[in-house]
């Protein structure tokens, strides 16, 4: 599952890379983080600005998980509908959720413009309806986002599709104006030059072997020891690592993704640069890159073994999508691996002195930089809007360690199979 991030198109156009300080000895500080991606580098970050002392202990390098190799797509909300939401717990709760967890995207703006990050960060996503029972339901979330939220989206028939994705195959979409898309390495490296900036200790390649809760924090590796008041685990789909308990509550699934060679025809087929997700359960994904590249998402395996040809594998979701890119040269693929909850919505939590975000089913782009800073607003004593995504229900996969993985994969692949039915 640590396939190499070398081959994606992030790690090809990446921003220069940090120098890494080495970990050697015992290091204290007020919070230990384990983890470099959106969840940890945002937490670290927060925490900084917050007045602690913070160290960030990273296996690989900042961003080696989903964090550096997404599809960068931003899309606002949770995996949930607020239809749902509502329906599940209520109106005021509902609302409450609204606020804290919609709340990510100004988040992540307000982030890349404070701290200059270069990271090609667009607005517009497209949601594609694939069925038209798909376009109802997005009809009436327009509808109560609009009503009971003030939240503006547009509902698109197949005609007004066009002036967003020239692409035969879908009947409508909701377009969100307040959705985007970024680099999503540029991203996580430009939040961890700040988070550094701000006083963080970031240590790369410092595999975390052990944490020890004993009124204090002892997280240990191999090359030395932190001790801190707090910890936090931001370690997504490598939990069972740290924390086989916690681990029960998600999967890993991988997803893989390409770049095809820069389009002459580019703004042809994505005339808005908007980026585009259809309503798939398995879901194609979709957008251009700043120098004219499809950037293309499509497909999903339950098993930890790549294909022998994801590009193979992914162009013929390309295919169904554009084909008249049949024979468009593929520059870079890549995979890698995400943590999918039962629900799919993400987990959040604390046990003593260790916090956890984690379970973000693959809709973590703007929710991750969210989760970090409401764990650094906890901590600094105002812990309402954590405690509104701390309560979200969360439900362990059934099957103990051994048929977990088993057990889900038959489920996931049967709404898999609906969506060919």
């Amino acid at each position: 599952m640590r396939d190499s991030l070398a081959d994606s198109y992030y790690a090809a156009t990446a921003n220069r890379q940090r120098q890494p300080s080495p970990l050697a000895g015992d290091v204290s500080c007020d919070v230990a983080i384990i983890g470099g991606g959106f969840t940890g580098v945002a937490a670290a970050l927060a925490c900084a600005e917050k007045g602690f002392s913070v160290v960030l202990l990273e296996a690989e390098t900042i961003g080696f998980g989903a964090s550096g190799r997404n599809g960068g797509q931003l899309i606002p909300g949770l995996r949930w509908s607020m239809r749902e939401m509502e329906a599940e717990f209520g109106k005021d709760r509902a609302k409450a959720i609204f606020d804290v967890a919609w709340g990510a995207r100004d988040r992540v703006w307000s982030r890349v413009a404070r701290h200059k990050i270069d990271c090609d960060l667009t607005s517009g996503h497209l949601e594609a309806a694939y069925k038209p029972a798909h376009l109802d339901d997005m009809a009436a979330e327009a509808d109560l986002l609009d009503t009971r939220f003030g939240y503006k989206t547009t509902i698109l028939d197949r005609a007004g599709l066009s002036e967003h994705i020239h692409a035969d195959g879908y009947h409508g979409g909701l377009y969100d104006p307040q959705g985007g898309h970024f680099h999503p390495l540029n991203y996580v490296r430009g939040l961890a030059v700040a988070a550094e900036e701000a006083g963080v200790q970031i240590f790369e390649n410092r595999r975390v072997t052990e944490v020890i809760d004993q009124g204090a924090v002892t997280v240990r590796t191999a090359h030395g020891t932190v001790r801190a008041a707090h910890a936090i685990l931001a370690t997504d789909a490598w939990m069972e690592e740290i924390d086989p308990g916690l681990a029960r509550f998600t999967i890993p699934i991988m997803n893989y993704n390409v770049a095809t060679a820069p389009l002459p025809n580019a703004d042809a087929l994505l005339p808005s640069n908007a980026a585009v997700a259809d309503s798939r359960f398995v879901l194609n994904y979709f957008r251009l890159s700043a120098d004219k590249r499809l950037l293309f998402g499509g497909g999903e395996k339950y098993v930890q073994t790549p294909p022998a040809d994801i590009a193979g594998f992914v162009r013929r979701h390309i295919i169904e999508v554009f084909p008249q890119l049949a024979s468009t040269p593929i520059d870079y693929q890549w995979g890698g691996a995400v943590s999918v909850s039962m629900n799919r919505l993400p987990i959040l939590g604390r046990r003593g002195n260790v916090f956890h975000a984690f379970g973000f089913s693959g809709h973590g782009a703007l929710v991750t930089t969210l989760a970090g800073e409401l764990i650094a607003e906890a901590l600094a004593g105002t812990a309402s809007r954590f405690d509104v995504m701390a309560s979200l229900p969360k439900r362990p996969f059934p099957g103990g360690k051994w048929m977990r993985r088993p057990l889900a994969t038959l489920g996931l692949l049967w709404y898999a199979l609906k969506d060919r039915l």
